[in-house]
């Protein structure tokens, strides 16, 4: 695999989220009662399967978020001490970890409701001195499921330091204000998350289900109307779409579709954070080379990531998408 060690550090602002999923044939209808054919949990959130995500491929990582003073909270910091991730934690005294209820039908899709406890209370003041304190910081992640401080101070973090910053707008909050996403240099939402994003700036109306379906030069067109310098599309099993406003960071097209890559998902739960951990590695590993080459990977890994039950414990190594697919470097 590419050596990322002289590349520098990508730091994850985000959520810890205790996962607990049940797998049913089909979704419960309203006021029904189904029997789940099989239940998990373990660790997850936005903010930490990313970083686990981005972890596993090589780069050095740092997770920064908050937990409680209880048991799932201790059950994080031992995993992310399992996994030798640096994960600066601040303890929360009076709110829980926070946790997730996941039910997955038998396509691999799923419905999520989660409560974010301690993530609500992480600090933006305790976020800016971790990331001042991390050297070669290159790339700074950050999703949703924190505070809008908290996210913003990990920009301004970013911008001491002259680092990427990437968002991944989920869930998307209804005081989200759209100036942020100048400050933004690659947004990577799904379907729902664009279109929510259209809606919320008051730009379009459109339905995520159909967003797949659109031709290119049309999806390039939305994606223009917001003041976003790269957005990255994830489309599930339709793979990706990727959009340059004016930098096109290398590529030879200024829009394109990556396809799917061909797995057997029987659980896409955590596969868009999959994709944006990775594609964070991706952009030190492949730094210098074309953008597509950085989102090709991440969308393999988000991939492999369905074919196994769970979260952060699923997200795939670099040897491991390189086994499956092929090594970019050997191409």
């Amino acid at each position: 695999m590419p050596d990322s060690r002289a590349h520098g550090r990508v730091v994850v602002v985000g959520s810890y989220v205790q996962d607990h999923a049940w797998f049913c044939d089909a979704f419960p209808q309203r006021g029904e009662t189904r029997i789940a054919a099989g239940f998990n949990t373990g660790p997850g959130g936005k903010g930490f399967n990313q970083a686990v995500a981005c972890h596993r491929q090589g780069v050095d990582t740092t997770f920064i978020g908050a937990i409680g003073n209880d048991l799932m909270g201790g059950s994080a910091r031992q995993f992310a001490q399992g996994e030798k991730l640096d994960a600066r934690w601040q303890i929360v005294k009076d709110a829980p970890t926070a946790a997730s209820s996941i039910v997955v039908d038998a396509r691999g899709e799923n419905r999520i409701v989660v409560s974010l406890g301690a993530n609500e209370r992480l600090d933006p003041l305790f976020v800016r001195r971790q990331c001042d304190s991390v050297r070669s910081m290159r790339i700074v992640l950050c999703q949703l499921e924190t505070g809008l401080d908290t996210v913003a101070a990990a920009f301004d973090a970013a911008d001491a330091c002259g680092a990427l910053r990437m968002l991944n707008p989920a869930p998307l909050h209804p005081a989200f204000d759209p100036a942020i996403l100048d400050r933004i240099n690659i947004v990577t939402p799904n379907e729902t998350e664009f279109a929510q994003l259209l809606r919320h700036c008051e730009h379009a109306e459109v339905d995520a289900d159909a967003l797949a379906g659109l031709d290119d030069a049309t999806l390039h067109a939305l994606a223009c109307m917001l003041p976003l310098r790269t957005t990255v599309i994830t489309l599930g099993s339709h793979g990706c779409f990727v959009s340059h406003a004016q930098d096109r960071r290398g590529d030879a097209e200024a829009f394109y579709r990556i396809a799917p890559e061909k797995v057997h998902a029987i659980d896409s739960t955590g596969a868009g954070d999959a994709f944006s951990g990775a594609l964070a590695a991706a952009l030190l590993l492949y730094d210098g080379e074309p953008f597509a080459k950085a989102v090709r990977h991440a969308n393999r890994a988000a991939a492999l990531s369905t074919e196994t039950i769970g979260t952060a414990p699923t997200m795939p190594t670099f040897a491991q998408v390189a086994a499956r697919f092929g090594d970019f470097q050997k191409a």
